[in-house]
């Protein structure tokens, strides 16, 4: 397996974020079938529960992380890594090339 090019780290946290939402997601699953399996005593019912409710939460979490803001670290973090790409490849930014000349300007109507 080939390392991701730079110097980026992710932390031990943001490497196990993605188990949180799946183990909330499952915890929330089987509370839903341990309880309509004691309420119903139909496996199948409790099973369709499971799942669907597995499915519904891990939704929901990914949804409600999305709408998070990064903050000021976060924010500069991903303007470095966006400078440092462009750096390597030879873009700027913006999207232009550094030393580049001007794009000639239009002629002007009478």
């Amino acid at each position: 397996m080939s390392k991701p090019s730079g110097d980026y780290q992710p932390s031990r946290r943001e490497v196990l974020r993605p188990v949180e939402y799946v183990g909330g997601a499952a915890i929330a699953a089987i509370f839903v079938g341990v309880i309509s399996l004691v309420a119903t005593r139909d496996l199948v019912l409790a099973a369709i529960g499971t799942g669907a409710v597995f499915i519904i939460v891990l939704v929901v979490l990914a949804l409600l992380a999305m709408t998070i803001k990064p903050d000021a670290a976060e924010s500069a973090e991903l303007d470095d890594e966006a400078a440092a790409r462009a750096a390597r490849e030879g873009d700027a930014p913006g999207g232009e090339t550094p030393g580049a000349p001007e794009a000639p300007e239009a002629p002007k109507g009478h």
